[in-house]
């Protein structure tokens, strides 16, 4: 199975590009306080570009009903992501697809959604998480490994957790914030070639 690739955190033209043109699955536009926030007005006009293909993640954590209304009033993004206990407090519009954050050592939703993003407690801070908790939910469902993933760590990861996808925000910046071309492109090929190792 091909492995879905992301790049969150998305905040300039340039990162928006070197995304799409590694081939990536999905782009995310963070709008929790981060230095990589941006409004549903900027997200849009970076977005603008992307073909219809890749999936518009608009990523959130323990957000107001009026952020989320107003992103998808004025982004349309594909889907939303935040925390799995901020879900049942918000009402989503019919049109938007959910992917719950559950982070390690946090109590777990039960049953299972069928695709989940796994991290560690805190997000965008460039530390690895759990692997072997990673590892045991990816066998019971979609899971997106995501946690100070990098071009040099991808390919042990995708050996230890065996994950559905994977997500990097700060392992492919040059700055907190700013995205690098680079590094997106090494990133992308790094985690496909491990993956086509694995395969074989």
């Amino acid at each position: 199975m091909a492995l879905w690739i992301k790049i969150c955190g998305l905040t300039t033209e340039e990162g928006v590009a070197a995304a799409v043109a590694a081939g990536v699955d999905a782009v995310g536009f963070v709008f929790a306080p981060s230095k990589r926030q941006v409004s549903a007005q900027r997200a849009l006009a970076l977005a603008d570009g992307v073909p219809a293909g890749i999936t518009r993640v608009a990523v959130m954590q323990h957000p107001a009903q009026r952020l989320v209304d107003e992103v998808w009033q004025v982004f349309r993004p594909h889907v939303l992501q935040t925390d799995a206990a901020d879900l049942d407090g918000l009402a989503l519009p019919a049109g938007l697809a959910v992917m719950p954050v559950v982070r390690a050592g946090q109590a777990q939703p039960m049953p299972l959604p069928p695709r989940l993003l796994f991290e560690g407690p805190a997000s965008g801070t460039g530390t690895t998480t759990d692997w072997n908790m990673a590892a045991a939910l990816a066998s019971q469902t979609q899971l997106v490994l995501a946690g100070g993933l990098n071009a040099v760590n991808v390919g042990g990861a995708l050996r230890a957790v065996r994950p559905f996808g994977i997500d990097v925000s700060s392992g492919v910046e040059r700055e907190p914030g700013v995205k690098d071309a680079g590094r997106i492109r090494e990133f992308v090929r790094a985690a496909r070639a491990a993956m086509d190792g694995a395969d074989q």
